[in-house]
């Protein structure tokens, strides 16, 4: 297999990501967006791949120009066709590295996505895309890429901590502050203060669990296509595996200890935090450095993510941040701590040979990025808030922009329905828009049906809610006191369990949706006290949540196929 057919592997394995992204995305935030997510996700690498095509490829690999700031511009993809894509002497064709750069432009420019999620334009989101792909990335990637400035005085990220993760999470955070919080999210006081943090869990753990695993595959591709002989090439797997799996292990016992049960999302996110810090110097470490690397980014994961919505109260629905922006930083400077010099890349780590000079010229790369993204992100965001073309209105925000921005009732359609779409955390009465002038009376009426005159004799409904895993044990215990009728219903339980305190990502979760089973039984002539002790019997296991029984008089039984009501009706069933 040839060199540069593995290296288009590798952008495929690269481009496969983007399914990654819009699955971690999809599977952190509401069902209500998620066909939003997925149009987003699709339409930044097709819009990245039509600027980078006409302007973006060549400002960052054209002719080195200005000083090593940028490439020179050029249209010989679409005039030079012929030779752009023959086969030279050394290295590879001009369409391969285009096709490589561009998949690496497109993960940068999808980064966003998540943190600014459930709440942007679609429009917005479409002008970002065309802008981070066209000038923004292209620039600063030929600086480090491109045979620019810092390339020339030896910076190393080899596939992206700093170029493409730390950007992408300086863009995220930026354009997450710039954008505000999703309705809800925080609940003020009369003066605006923030009095408390409100956890909006996502919807689907098991897309953003497939969404990880697609991102971790499409990783050895992301890290390891620009390798040239098989010691580089599994140098790199083997520093991109253990990385993430000591930085998933680390945020597990972390975060046990301090909430008391390992979190499901945390995890998920320390493996990509773990990929996203060993990305700058796969080349460089040694089994220990990937492993220190792997540690530090598990914490540092869950520090940023709480320390953003607890703290600085940025509203980063997925933790984009936390594991691009904030590992994209430390991976830019392990390079200069722990790069090992029997490494592929044989560079000069300070805690392995005591020499500074690698770690001074990763600060001084790092600093330059972070002041061109900040600047120009920055300024973008503040603009498209300036002509209100940044964020979607409160009354789209809350119906979800499925709806709003795309005409999609459901992403689910009939398969799953979307049974949180108007359960926001105190969305105030400012948001409540009154549009009709029908009294409250009319608008909605309270009627009581007339009382039934039957035959006298009493009739009761029994309703119990309760845990699913005691629906058949329930159901036996009913047939044998002589009940062979009931009406069974999954209904979701809304509320709080006492003492039983749970966490979304350091959040502590007050409200939560969780499934029961709901029976429903009419009774005459079995006493109703005979079918509430069963219940409590079956269904009782001492804690909190065993269950609740209601019992209502009903006025009347009508069997629709004979016609019979009253006690007849029941003859049958009971």
């Amino acid at each position: 297999m040839s060199v540069e057919f593995w290296f288009l592997i590798g952008a495929a394995l690269v481009f496969w990501m983007q399914a990654g992204f819009a699955m971690v995305e999809t599977g952190f935030t509401r069902a209500k967006n998620a066909g939003n997510i997925i149009m987003k996700n699709l339409m930044d690498f097709c819009i990245g791949t039509i600027v980078f095509s006409v302007l973006g490829y060549t400002l960052m690999m054209g002719e080195d120009t200005l000083f090593g700031l940028i490439g020179k511009p050029n249209l010989n993809l679409f005039t030079h066709f012929k030779e752009f894509i023959a086969s030279p002497t050394d290295g590879y064709t001009d369409a391969s590295y285009f096709v490589f750069n561009l998949v690496f432009c497109a993960t940068t420019a999808t980064i966003v996505s998540g943190a600014m999620a459930e709440r942007t334009k679609f429009s917005a989101y479409c002008v970002y895309s065309a802008v981070i792909s066209l000038v923004i990335y292209p620039i600063e990637a030929h600086w480090i890429w491109g045979g620019g400035w810092l390339s020339k005085l030896g910076f190393h990220d080899y596939a992206g901590s700093c170029a493409i993760h730390m950007v992408g999470g300086i863009a995220a955070l930026i354009g997450a502050a710039v954008l505000g919080p999703r309705i809800g999210k925080y609940v003020t006081n009369r003066e605006g203060k923030i009095t408390k943090v409100n956890a909006i869990p996502g919807h689907s753990i098991p897309l953003g669990a497939l969404g990880v695993f697609i991102l971790w595959l499409g990783w050895y591709g992301f890290n390891g296509a620009a390798a040239t002989t098989p010691t580089e090439l599994s140098a790199i797997f083997l520093t991109t595996t253990i990385a993430p799996s000591v930085a998933t292990c680390t945020t597990l016992v972390y975060t046990w200890i301090k909430n008391g049960k390992p979190d499901v999302s945390m995890c998920l996110n320390a493996s990509l935090a773990g990929l996203v810090a060993v990305t700058a110097g796969c080349d460089a470490f040694d089994a220990i450095g990937a492993g220190i690397v792997g540690l530090v980014a598990g914490i540092l994961v869950v520090l940023v993510v709480e320390g953003l919505d607890l703290k600085l109260h940025i509203d980063d629905p997925v933790g984009a941040v936390g594991v691009h922006c904030a590992n994209g930083i430390w991976g830019t400077i392990a390079v200069g701590l722990l790069a090992n010099p029997n490494a592929p890349a044989g560079l000069n780590g300070l805690l392995y040979t005591g020499k500074f000079t690698q770690l001074g010229l990763q600060l001084t790369g790092l600093v330059s990025v972070a002041a061109w993204a900040v600047f120009t992100m920055l300024l973008f965001f503040k603009f498209l808030k300036k002509i209100d073309f940044l964020r979607a209105k409160p009354a789209d925000e809350l119906s979800g922009l499925d709806t709003s921005e795309h005409g999609l009732p459901s992403a689910y359609a009939d398969f799953m329905p979307a049974v949180d779409k108007y359960s926001e955390f105190g969305t105030g009465e400012q948001i409540v828009a009154v549009t009709g002038t029908t009294p409250p009376a009319e608008a909605v009426p309270v009627r009581r049906e007339p009382s039934f005159n039957g035959d006298g004799r009493k009739f009761t409904k029994v309703e119990i809610v309760f845990k699913e895993e005691k629906l058949y044990a329930l159901k036996d215990a009913m047939s044998k006191l002589g009940i062979t009728g009931m009406t069974v219903s999954h209904v979701m339980g809304y509320g709080m369990q006492k003492g039983h305190a749970e966490f979304y990502r350091g959040v502590a979760v007050e409200t939560d949706l969780r499934p029961k089973v709901q029976v429903d039984i009419v009774v005459s002539k079995i006493p109703v006290r005979d079918v509430i002790e069963t219940a409590k019997k079956v269904l009782y296991t001492g804690h909190i949540g065993d269950g609740k029984i209601f019992v209502y008089d009903v006025e009347n039984v009508v069997k629709v196929r004979t016609g019979e009501e009253g006690y007849d009706a029941l003859q049958d069933v009971e």
